[in-house]
């Protein structure tokens, strides 16, 4: 029987996937290996087979299955990544034929949702997706619920033993909502309060390596992980940015999107995509330099469907113009804006993209204010910024971010 290696070594992994015409397997399939590096696998092959429907026991027919055991014997290799979601008992019968290690598209997925994950909050929404997975798996799946951790799969919450009953995971899981819905309410108080406080709020959004860390680290120096690996950041990131007209706006990073993104994925996470729907615009970060740009970003528009966002808002960021594959197709418009993070190239017009599509809440003005009306300068500054004041004969002179419902009073003391 197979055994488990030592995690700091690359894991040689053969990639499955059973092309019913559901989805793109070959693009899929693309994406799986990138996953599967970015979880410390080494892919050194991979099978896609041709079939009409999945085999309700093995998923892939069994002479395949025979087909891929040679296979794996003379790459000698240990694990094999299926791009479907496997039932319990279909991973069972598998590793029965092939004798190696078998995982499935969602359980690499959540490993690498575990090695990510950072805050308290990530990590718990990473072990409910995990539970909550793993419990209607729990018939048939065999060895597979018995191992150590230690191999990709197995990070996480720890291994649930064979013998675990179901009663013990839905324990963990009610413990895990519980404990999320308390960090819920803190995060619900903190946008309540941001709504209350005026604080405007710009969500980024887009595919996962897309750039939106780097963006993020190069608008606001926010010190995020940037590397690039799929999911190199999951938690939460905000960070306060000014704009040319001397608002503020509060940056909020949020977990990137792949295709198929498995549903427990989505409502695990769905705290961090709800900063989205809430936001008071969207920067959508595409990727100029990746032939699935266009592919990508429908993933990304038909999720923020979901979510509710419509009527928010957007402004497409075209990242990484420096390597754009066609750069003479480059095009920008009122909420289109050519980029490069890496470079800084582009955020003076991204800047002034946000400022003219964000609802106007304020306005920067050169008042002329009568000494004899100086409180009025003191309301500017309670809801609004003062730049600059400077004495004159006609009265005070300020340069001001003056809040919207002063602004009407504010156009009697124009210059």
């Amino acid at each position: 029987m197979y055994e488990n290696k030592t995690e700091d070594l690359p894991v040689k992994a053969v990639l499955a996937c059973v092309d019913t015409g559901e989805f793109d397997a070959e693009v899929s399939i693309r994406e799986l290996a990138e996953l599967a590096e970015t979880a410390n696998a080494e892919v050194v092959g991979e099978v896609i087979q041709k079939k009409v429907s999945y085999d309700p026991a093995t998923c892939m027919g069994a002479g395949r299955l025979e087909e891929l055991k040679e296979q794996l014997e003379m790459l000698e290799a240990e694990l094999v990544i299926f791009d479907h979601e496997l039932t319990g008992i279909q991973v069972r019968n598998i590793e029965n034929i092939l004798d190696v290690r078998v995982i499935d598209r969602t359980t690499l997925i959540l490993d690498i949702f575990a090695q990510r994950a950072r805050t308290k909050e990530g990590k718990l929404q990473v072990e409910l997706a995990q539970q909550k997975y793993r419990l209607p798996r729990l018939t048939g799946m065999g060895t597979s619920l018995s191992r150590l951790g230690g191999g990709i799969g197995t990070r996480g919450p720890g291994e649930t033993k064979l013998e675990t009953d179901k009663r013990h995971i839905r324990r963990r899981i009610e413990y895990l909502e519980d404990a999320l819905k308390e960090l819920e309410k803190h995060r619900n108080f903190s946008r309540s309060r941001r709504k209350k406080d005026g604080v405007l709020c710009a969500a980024i959004v887009g595919y996962t390596n897309v750039g939106k860390s780097t963006l993020m680290n190069a608008l606001t120096d926010a010190g995020v992980l940037a590397e690039n690996k799929l999911f190199a950041t999951l938690d939460i990131t905000s960070r306060s940015i000014e704009l040319p007209d001397g608002r503020s706006v509060m940056l909020i990073d949020t977990v990137g999107l792949i295709r198929r993104l498995p549903h427990n994925l989505i409502e695990a996470f769905k705290s961090t995509l709800e900063e989205a729907a809430v936001s008071d615009i969207i920067l959508n970060v595409q990727d100029l330099s990746s032939p699935e740009r266009e592919q990508q970003a429908e993933v990304t528009a038909k999720l923020l469907s979901e979510l509710g966002c419509d009527g928010i808002p957007i402004i497409n960021v075209m990242n990484k113009s420096d390597i754009a594959l066609n750069p003479d197709m480059i095009f920008e418009d009122d909420n289109t804006i050519a980029i490069s993070a890496k470079h800084h190239d582009g955020f003076n017009k991204l800047l002034e993209c946000i400022m003219k599509n964000l609802p106007e809440t304020a306005k920067r003005m050169k008042l002329i204010i009568p000494y004899e009306k100086t409180a009025f300068i003191n309301k500017i500054r309670t809801d609004g910024k003062i730049f600059s004041e400077e004495y004159t004969d006609s009265g005070t002179f300020v340069d001001a971010l003056v809040d919207i419902k002063l602004i009407k009073e504010a156009e009697n003391y124009t210059e």
